[in-house]
């Protein structure tokens, strides 16, 4: 733990670091020169060798802010150091000279770093030829390769550091990537949740007002029938509050655990709606005047969430585009299983033109329906996308079909009515 701190230390104060080294250094070879002086039997250094001592230690306080120059300066006061008649400090080589190579390798280029190698070496060569140093080939060997084991330091220092630099880089880059794959990922979440809302709206809120509309018909000529209708009205406001607090409760970016918490039964996050919740669509269909009838085909394997609740969207949109344009029409849905796919239809008889395009479809008072933004029925659904200037709903179910590879036709019937065929790939899901 102590070295720990000391490293922590040194990393968050390196001018501080830097100058105790410098001051360490300074101290060390002053030291050794008046001990030297004093074994060897030398006069007493003199200021002249105390300052060069001096000059070559203390600036090394700056030495990672300016590397090159610190070496250069260090370097040439070493080397006059060496050819003057003074005593060796600790090497042959004093130490600040060494420390200066080290740190001008590890923070300069390679370029730079090679030229000032060979002008070190080029150094130690012209100081042994001096005749006041008295150096012997072994001297000269040992300050070589005591230099060239500094520069091969500095050098793996500068690898190793750029090394780290580049790990963080792409740390970095890869917790950007990562946080905007998490953006992307809650938009797209958040669109599929507009899209669950405006299913949601449609239907209900549909049913509720083709429901009411007939209520005061049936509170004059069937009260008893006039009273389902509102319990149905009740029940379907229910479901759809229910299903609203869900999809609103998954949007709300911040909620602390357990503040607010819908309870079950209060819009809880109750798993998504499936295949088997299709027979309540017919059912409530059927409370609201429409003849709807279900048919089941082939063995039904398990199947993946999303084609479930696509396939329960398709289903629950088509039928509520028969209650807006169609109402008192007779409606078959058809889930057929097979090995490779999931095959979804909703045929009406509801009143429309055979042939042609068929998307128009007549009102019941004889005059043609307006385009509807909701479903796409109208005229402005019958480009070749099924997209008009602002339907929601039969692009909603291409989108969804889209999503899985598979197909999807809504167009009106050659004998009359209009009908939605969905094809929802699963043979490689299942």
């Amino acid at each position: 733990m102590p070295t720990k701190r000391v490293a922590a230390w040194i990393r968050e104060h390196p001018v501080a670091a830097d100058g105790a080294l410098a001051v360490l250094l300074a101290a060390i070879s002053l030291i050794a020169l008046f001990v030297r002086a004093l074994a060897e039997h030398m006069p007493r250094p003199g200021p002249l060798a105390v300052t060069m001592v001096l000059l070559s230690t203390l600036p090394l306080a700056w030495r990672r802010s300016h590397p090159l120059w610190i070496n250069l300066g260090v370097g040439a006061v070493t080397a006059a150091y060496g050819a003057a008649p003074f005593p060796d400090l600790v090497t042959p080589v004093a130490p600040g000279g060494v420390v200066a190579l080290y740190t001008m390798v590890a923070w300069c280029g390679r370029r730079v770093s090679a030229v000032v190698g060979v002008l070190a070496g080029v150094g130690v060569a012209v100081v042994a030829l001096v005749p006041a140093t008295d150096s012997d080939l072994l001297d000269v060997a040992f300050t070589t390769l005591l230099l060239a084991g500094a520069w091969v330091l500095g050098d793996s220092a500068r690898i190793r550091r750029a090394y780290t630099a580049e790990l963080e880089a792409r740390a970095e880059l890869l917790a950007r990537e990562r946080d905007f794959e998490a953006r992307r990922a809650v938009a797209a979440e958040r669109a599929r949740i507009a899209r669950e809302l405006h299913d949601v709206v449609t239907h209900h809120v549909g049913m509720m007002v083709v429901q009411a509309e007939a209520g005061p018909v049936l509170a004059e000529r069937d009260p008893r029938s006039a009273e389902r209708t509102f319990d149905t009205i009740a029940e379907t406001g229910r479901q759809a509050m229910t299903e609203m607090r869900r999809l609103l409760g998954v949007l709300r970016e911040e909620s602390p655990p357990g503040a607010d918490a819908p309870q079950r039964g209060e819009g809880a996050l109750e798993p998504q709606p499936g295949l088997a919740q299709v027979p309540e669509l017919v059912e409530q269909a059927r409370r609201a005047g429409v003849r709807a009838s279900l048919e089941v085909d082939g063995p039904a394997g398990p199947l993946p969430a999303g084609v479930e609740l696509s396939a329960y969207r398709i289903v629950q949109e088509a039928l509520t585009n028969v209650m807006k344009h169609a109402g008192g029409a007779r409606v078959r849905v058809a889930v057929r299983h097979s090995e490779g796919d999931l095959r979804i239809e909703v045929c009406d008889d509801g009143p429309g033109t055979g042939g042609g395009d068929g998307i128009d479809r007549p009102g019941q008072n004889g005059r043609d329906a307006q385009p509807s933004d909701e479903d796409g029925r109208g005229a402005a659904a019958s480009d070749s996308n099924g997209q008009g200037p602002s339907g929601h709903g039969l692009i909603g179910m291409r989108e969804r079909v889209q999503l899985f590879g598979g197909e999807l036709t809504a167009a009106a019937r050659p004998e009359g009515g209009f009908a939605v065929v969905a094809r929802l790939p699963i043979g490689g899901a299942r």
